[in-house]
């Protein structure tokens, strides 16, 4: 399988019953004798697993489980809509068919969401987390309003001239030099959502926030923003990092929505300093 044309994804790819739905699952590495957790990875909202490849790609020491959201990328359509609650227990239940007992947990976007609600709903089978251009839920501060129409639109996944012609509006932080490079690279690993998955998407966090439960979070967090992203301000960031007690935040300079993938070298940089710390006798107290 590839991620696109000219980006072989080394991924383990198998369809798996989870949670009552039929879920396309990647892993990477999940065999290797490796020293640290595996990440589990939770996608933007209408993304497939190609979209964020290239970090699991990169990061090497880390084992990677990441799946296609009902009826997004090769997962089916959702037969009924879905929420938070529901969806952290599917993927407990794919880590407990994978033989996972602890993960990183991590999060872009609306997967930021996701990855702090499987946290908080599972913390013993979290180590630490990363919150990636995300926020609290509805509690946030909202976004460039140009940007956020566009968001709204699924024709920025079906129509790759629609995307091109949006991209900077859409996601912000585009290297002006390998800017060109960057949005074919993108353009090209994406599928579109069914209108129902994208639709379930949308309304599974209608409602729904963080904000005041993050004091009672335990984990060792990371929040990484762009701060010339166009959807999610940077602004939220600093809320996420003020509410959780043990959070850390690093900006990415020029980083838009797609830092991760636009900054790729140093947000791994980032992130293994964060991920590969040793456990402080902290962490262990509040585990025990």
């Amino acid at each position: 399988m590839t991620a696109s044309k000219n980006e072989p994804m080394t991924a383990t790819i198998e369809m798996m019953e989870a949670g009552g739905r039929t879920l396309r699952v990647a892993t990477w590495r999940l065999d290797d004798d490796l020293d640290h957790p595996p990440i589990l990875f939770f996608n933007g909202i209408g993304a497939n697993i190609e979209a964020v490849a290239p970090l699991a790609e990169k990061l090497t020491e880390r084992a990677f489980v990441m799946f296609d959201m009902p009826g997004t990328g090769e997962s089916p359509d959702p037969a009924l809509p879905y929420n938070p609650f529901t969806m952290s227990w599917t993927a407990r239940q794919v880590l407990d068919q994978l033989g996972i007992a602890e993960v990183d947990v991590m999060g872009v976007s609306w997967g930021g969401a996701m990855a702090q609600h499987f946290a908080l709903q599972y913390p013993k089978r979290t180590h630490r987390l990363v919150l990636a251009a995300t926020t609290a839920g509805m509690l946030m501060v909202p976004g460039n309003p140009a940007a956020l129409t566009k968001m709204a639109n699924p024709r920025r996944y079906i129509d790759p001239k629609y995307m091109n012609e949006h991209f900077q509006t859409l996601y912000g932080g585009i290297d002006p030099d390998g800017g060109a490079n960057q949005k074919t690279s993108h353009i090209g690993r994406l599928k579109p959502p069914s209108p129902r998955g994208y639709f379930y998407q949308l309304i599974a966090m209608l409602g729904w926030t963080s904000l005041p439960a993050l004091p009672l979070m335990k984990k060792e967090t990371l929040v990484m923003m762009g701060d010339d992203d166009q959807i999610v301000p940077l602004v939220n960031g600093r809320i996420l990092a003020s509410a959780i007690p043990n959070a850390h935040l690093e900006v990415i300079a020029g980083g838009g929505h797609l830092f991760l993938l636009t900054h790729a070298d140093q947000c791994i940089g980032k992130l293994r300093a964060f991920l590969d710390a040793p456990t402080t006798e902290a962490e262990l107290a509040r585990a025990a």
